[in-house]
């Protein structure tokens, strides 16, 4: 069986690189390289292109992507349905950014609970490209991200925008210097430009952490402060165990669903997300 080969070419294919592949299926390149070579002699046709600054798809293997989306999709979905009991009539898969946990794990289990009680759910929780990738590649049907990329058979929706503020365990005002206990929490790309642009002369961080709980456990052990969603803190800053920075500038952080188009279950699915827009609405 091919599985792991046609995984393989998809995240070569997405990746662009033979390396990167490797890291993310935590296999050895020359694994990687193996089971493309294997693909590409049982296709008879060049998949990729190796060239100095790293592969480019032949128009044999993108001719081949969307049959391989495809292969992995069932593959997916034939492993879950195989394995549910009798009692349950599918299954549907939800994937949640990490920093977004709390707020839609709970809610939207409850919601599932009441209006699918015959269906089965499952959560991840990951990192928005990872999200993505498993949506593209029929692992799970929705997800929440905060950052996005338009790939085919993917819709996107927009769900609400929520706001990052700065705040401090002291009471203290905005300052263009380096301020010690500051935690730059990695919000995305976006975000990082935004406060290149408002805090120009402090290019540099001496601690950055992905995670928002893991730094905010931090901020709150230590003292300091750093950059966190509003609806995460607001119980914290009206109990003023933390406190909004004076003349801070805020950033914009919007928050969005991604969903398969062509799902089996379109009637599960869709009330799926009937219940992430609902939950969304709370944060508006």
């Amino acid at each position: 069986m091919y599985i792991d080969h046609i995984k393989t070419f998809l995240e070569v294919a997405s990746s662009g690189s033979f390396q990167l592949a490797a890291e993310k299926l935590f296999v050895t390149q020359s694994t990687v390289s193996a089971r493309i070579k294997a693909l590409e002699e049982s296709l008879n046709r060049t998949l990729f292109l190796r060239k100095r600054n790293g592969i480019e798809m032949t128009s044999g293997g993108q001719r081949f992507h969307p049959h391989a989306l495809t292969v992995m999709q069932a593959w997916a979905r034939a492993r879950q349905e195989v394995a549910l009991p009798e009692s349950l009539e599918s299954i549907v898969n939800l994937g949640i950014q990490l920093n977004h946990w709390e707020h839609f794990a709970v809610p939207w289990l409850t919601w599932m609970e009441q209006y699918s009680p015959n269906n089965a759910t499952q959560i991840t929780a990951a990192y928005s490209e990872d999200l993505i990738r498993q949506v593209r590649n029929g692992v799970l049907e929705l997800a929440i991200v905060s950052q996005i990329q338009q790939c085919p058979g993917i819709s996107i929706e927009h769900l609400f925008i929520d706001d990052l503020v700065l705040v401090s365990t002291e009471p203290r005002k905005s300052t263009d210097a380096q301020v010690p206990g500051y935690i730059f929490v990695d919000w995305g790309e976006s975000f990082k430009e935004q406060h290149s642009l408002a805090f120009p002369d402090t290019p540099a961080h001496r601690m950055t952490i992905g995670l928002a709980a893991v730094a905010m456990n931090h901020v709150l052990k230590h003292s300091g402060s750093g950059y966190f969603i509003r609806s995460m803190v607001q119980k914290m800053i009206d109990d003023k165990t933390i406190h909004l920075v004076e003349d801070a500038p805020t950033f914009e952080y919007p928050i969005y669903m991604v969903y398969q188009e062509g799902a089996k279950d379109k009637t599960l699915v869709a009330t799926a997300i009937d219940g992430l827009v609902n939950i969304s609405k709370s944060f508006e």
